[in-house]
């Protein structure tokens, strides 16, 4: 697939912990960030932050915001003082705690992209292992924008069960490399749907039970709902990567790295997302002029159930951006065959559903969860826990195996 190498989202661990991280630290001699520059002082001074999650009983109950850029904001502690290794704070389970970069043991990275690396780490103070995203800090104001709006989304989701948890921030500046990192604290979770859907279907010859694809779907729409509810954000990568699995049977959607502000419930920017699983009407260029609302979030959750159920992505490989435009924009839309007789008519109707190729006819969010699919899996207890860790402990063992093998 087209995303393969991206690192997994923010919180997705992994089942070995024994082991740290032997590469360089971000920032050190040894490492890409360390010939970036010094952040100008007009982003630094918009970073303060003051880390109060939004369940954390200040401001009556109201959640912090970063606002646009370029507007001063009221948070504080997350950046640089005059060189010096800034503070942070941590909440974990009601209780807050000052942090440095100290205070943090690295138990290994578990993933690394162009904008840093996700790393596995230990607050001893907690004694709470947690996700730790390391964003080195740029000069370039897009991708300023994009760790801007990743923080404002993570701070103010915490009251949604379906969104990885935020612990807290702060700003690491290295003073003989001149830069820096961000470093964003999260809610570490097992693995995520595209790496555990591969392994039941790949090593287990086994496909998702429909009960578990139901909770998988009540939790995503949930959390997407949320975010244009409460946030009035799109998310615009939905897609296996970024929903997160834990082995209490959590099912967490994660990663706002490039989520769009909604303005009227329209979003105007083309180029963020994971291409494979965009909408027609995102990568439709006679579309360009008039934007994209949630309903093109629907549409890669319906891509997304799609390869779930099947086990396969559903379209074939593309050579170039041109056939992706042929066959997305101008064939027809995926859809399960409900003559396989493996899911219900719910199932099969609310995915396909979710695939209309025509945005004004595909539903939004109202709508969904409206829909009896969602219904009868918002209403029955799926073990989602047990099943998850018969699958996890099945890739722990061939981990080990792999592991054995290769020594």
């Amino acid at each position: 697939m087209a995303d393969s190498k991206k690192p997994p989202g923010v919180g997705q661990g992994s089942e070995d912990t024994s082991k740290s991280s032997t590469k360089p630290e971000i920032g050190s001699p040894g490492s890409r960030a360390f010939q970036r520059r010094r952040l100008p002082d007009n982003v630094r001074n918009r970073l303060q932050l003051n880390f109060q999650s939004s369940n954390s009983g200040s401001n009556n109950g109201t959640s912090p915001s970063l606002k646009e850029l370029g507007i001063r904001t009221t948070i504080e502690r997350l950046r640089s003082q005059g060189g010096l290794e800034s503070a942070g704070k941590l909440k974990v389970n009601n209780t807050e705690y000052n942090f440095t970069a100290d205070d943090m043991r690295d138990l290994g990275e578990i993933g690394r992209g162009n904008y840093g690396t996700v790393n596995k780490m230990l607050h001893e103070k907690s004694n709470t292992i947690m996700s730790v995203k390391r964003i080195r800090s740029v000069v370039d104001e897009r991708e300023q924008r994009q760790m801007l709006m990743e923080l404002d989304a993570v701070m103010r989701s915490n009251e949604c069960p379906y969104i990885v948890q935020f612990y807290g921030a702060l700003f690491k500046e290295v003073s003989f490399a001149n830069c820096g990192d961000c470093w964003i604290c999260m809610e570490l979770m097992d693995i995520s749907l595209d790496k555990f859907y591969k392994f039941t279907y790949g090593h287990l010859s086994s496909p998702i039970p429909e009960e578990i694809l139901g909770k998988i779907t009540v939790a995503t729409v949930k959390a997407l709902n949320y975010l244009k509810e409460k946030l009035k954000i799109i998310h615009r990568d939905v897609k296996p990567s970024n929903i997160l699995l834990d082995r209490k049977g959590n099912i967490k959607l994660c990663d706002f790295g490039i989520s769009g502000q909604l303005v009227d419930s329209i979003a105007k920017s083309r180029d963020a997302g994971c291409r494979p699983y965009m909408a027609p009407e995102r990568i439709d260029p006679h579309h360009s002029s008039r934007g994209y609302d949630v309903r093109s979030d629907i549409w890669s959750l319906g891509i997304t159930l799609m390869e779930l159920a099947t086990g396969h992505f559903p379209y074939p490989k593309w050579n170039s951006v041109f056939d992706q435009l042929t066959q997305v924009v101008q064939g027809p839309a995926p859809k399960l065959n409900p003559s396989e007789g493996r899911f219900s008519e719910d199932f099969t109707n609310f995915l396909n559903t979710c695939l209309t190729k025509d945005e004004k006819q595909r539903p939004k969010y109202n709508k969904l969860l409206e829909h009896t699919f969602i219904k009868h899996y918002e209403e029955i207890e799926v073990d989602t826990a047990t099943y998850f860790n018969s699958v996890l402990d099945q890739v722990k063992d061939s981990s080990q195996l792999e592991q054995s093998q290769s020594s």
